[in-house]
């Protein structure tokens, strides 16, 4: 079975709180969660093998997912504010998004989700943004939305702002990090509630959740994901809008960057993506003659087999040779990431015993899954 096979036209409800449940279940990250549901069939049946699988990976304490009655409180807080989730699996899900391996198998949303529909454009930059960068943001994000692109962006202060506000008469969606009740920064509540109300606002993280740290790249990944490519307007070396430009040009996506001042420490950070290859934008009409329509490049199902490479060995494999391979594997990974093929050849294992050991020590929170086929272990 590939993970093809599990997207249909629409889900039962059952299925649809289970993927739920299994996605905000500890240790169950993106990748993980796909390779669990192609090999078990339904992320239902997933849920049953989960604690054993944790168990064979060393956790003392058997993993648990979220019971049901708790993501059904979820659901029904999220409907009350006129919201709803997407799965993978639904049609409406962007399909530029589902084109990337650790695309979140569930989003919760607010507002019109047609509007992953037309071209979209990510546009992001420096929180303390220069007057000048703003203005030139609303512009630009004004003009693109006036040409038929959806502006994305991550509703924080300065150039986001300045984006959706730009995009606002056009269409444009917000990416939040935290839950999606949550407004961050306070300030922007008037703005996210306009978004609610003529955008689209999504969310990956569960309902009330504050926005942490770790919880930002993981959002910024969604922002270019949604999008054929991303404009940086004021960035610094060190800014998270630099992680969303590495992040597009990962996933195959166009980076864009406005110059600057190069006295300004803002104007670094857009000034070092063109001199690494970026594409300078200086006018609207700079990023046209270098646009195409995206749309990830296939639809659900083509993107799910091409991230596939979930094969896992049977059941009945000899749980003395998993444990070896466990073993190896301990022994070979650190806090570095290596890809999984480099440890199938290291460990002179085939790659479905290597999934499945690595599988069982993920959901045991020994190591992390990371985009690219890559996995690291996780500090102690």
């Amino acid at each position: 079975m590939t993970q093809a096979s599990l997207l249909t036209p629409s889900m039962c409800e059952a299925e649809k709180l289970n993927w739920l449940r299994l996605i905000r279940t500890d240790n169950v990250g993106p990748i993980t969660f796909y390779k669990l549901v192609d090999y078990y069939g339904s992320a239902t049946k997933a849920l049953e093998a989960l604690p054993e699988l944790s168990k064979k990976g060393g956790r003392k304490k058997p993993l648990e997912a979220p019971p049901l009655s708790s993501v059904e409180k979820e659901l029904s807080a999220l409907h009350k504010l006129g919201g709803d989730i997407v799965c993978a699996a639904d049609k409406p899900y962007p399909l530029a998004l589902a084109a990337n391996d650790d695309a979140p198998p569930v989003l919760s949303y607010i507002g019109n989700i047609d509007l992953v529909r037309p071209p979209c454009l990510a546009m992001v930059g420096a929180r303390n943004a220069s007057l000048n960068g703003k203005k030139f943001a609303a512009k630009l994000a004004k003009e693109l939305g006036q040409s038929g692109q959806i502006i994305v962006s991550g509703l924080a202060r300065g150039i986001d702002t300045a984006a959706h506000t730009g995009a606002l008469d056009t269409g444009t969606i917000a990416v939040v990090a935290g839950g999606i009740d949550v407004i961050y920064p306070r300030e922007n509540t008037d703005l996210y509630k306009q978004i609610c109300e003529r955008g689209l606002v999504f969310a990956e993280s569960p309902l009330g959740m504050e926005p942490i740290a770790r919880h930002f790249p993981k959002r910024n990944r969604i922002v270019s994901g949604l999008s054929s490519g991303t404009i940086v307007i004021e960035a610094t070396l060190k800014s998270g809008s630099l992680i969303t430009a590495r992040m597009a040009g990962e996933q195959g996506r166009d980076v864009y960057a406005v110059p600057g001042y190069p006295q300004d420490p803002r104007a670094q950070g857009p000034n070092k993506l063109i001199q690494d290859g970026a594409i300078l934008i200086q006018h609207t009409q700079d990023i046209f003659q270098n646009l195409e329509n995206f749309s990830g490049g296939t639809t659900l199902f083509d993107a799910a087999q091409s991230q596939s490479n979930l094969e896992l060995v049977p059941n009945n494999q000899d749980e003395k040779e998993v444990e070896d391979i466990r073993t190896a594997l301990l022994n070979h990974l650190s806090q570095m990431p290596l890809s999984v093929d480099e440890l199938a050849r290291t460990c002179h294992v085939s790659i479905p015993e290597l999934q499945m050991a690595l599988l069982e020590l993920e959901l045991a929170g020994r190591l992390q899954r990371l985009p690219g086929n890559r996995v690291a272990l996780l500090d102690e």
